[in-house]
């Protein structure tokens, strides 16, 4: 897609955003943690949550060739989620990726779980935060407008129901577009989704296996 200032981003079915002319992809809520958290909390959920997420950025970072990656926001879930296991983890793939940049736009999840160590080498920033000096495009982690620039969000985990001739639905991750504003789907593989009624003048880009496909109005 093209921004009124003429920024061209493609929307990725790995649920990111490549910003080609400066090399950078984008994604957005990791929860890195969750899984984990609500395990310490009682509740029965998977194990292997962080090691998908890792895998993912990997083969998102070879796709692309990226030389810059930022997390809008929610990086880590909550406090009681970043034990020693997680940064065992996590470390030495930061380490393999050593060559790329990465950045953290801190989420309202990062404000009490904290940021991650040093050690990573991820640089931390607060939102707005402008990736590129002179380019109207401000990367987020809560939706909002802002006067004379594009803004990149997560947050809202946005979704759409697709419904089929026989009643059936289909339920996707989606990007949502509307003026001045594209919020990016979950990038998290453990981390719930939201269905909201999107604006009169928004569009949807359901995520659908191996391809994002404009969902018609209505």
């Amino acid at each position: 897609m093209a921004l009124p200032c003429g920024t061209a981003l493609w929307l990725l079915p790995q649920r990111a955003v490549w910003w080609p002319a400066e090399s950078m992809v984008l994604v957005a809520d990791v929860h890195f943690g969750k899984a984990a958290t609500f395990r310490r909390a009682g509740q029965p959920v998977p194990h292997g949550t962080t090691g998908d997420n890792l895998a993912r950025l990997d083969a998102l970072l070879r796709a692309t060739g990226a030389r810059h990656l930022v997390f809008l926001g929610d990086f880590l879930h909550a406090r009681t989620g970043a034990a020693d296991a997680l940064w065992q983890q996590l470390q030495p793939w930061r380490e393999q990726h050593g060559a790329v940049h990465m950045t953290l736009v801190r989420g309202n999840h990062d404000a009490h779980a904290g940021d991650p160590p040093a050690a990573l080498g991820i640089a931390l920033v607060n939102e707005p935060w402008a990736p590129v000096q002179g380019v109207p495009m401000l990367a987020c982690h809560h939706p909002q407008k802002a006067d004379g620039a594009t803004v990149l969000a997560g947050h809202l985990h946005p979704t759409v129901t697709l419904r089929g001739m026989a009643r059936d639905r289909l339920r996707l991750p989606c990007f949502d577009w509307s003026p001045g504003l594209l919020v990016l789907p979950a990038f998290g593989a453990f981390t719930g989704t939201s269905s909201l009624s999107p604006a009169p003048d928004a569009l949807r880009f359901a995520v659908a296996a191996d391809r994002v496909c404009r969902v018609p109005p209505g």
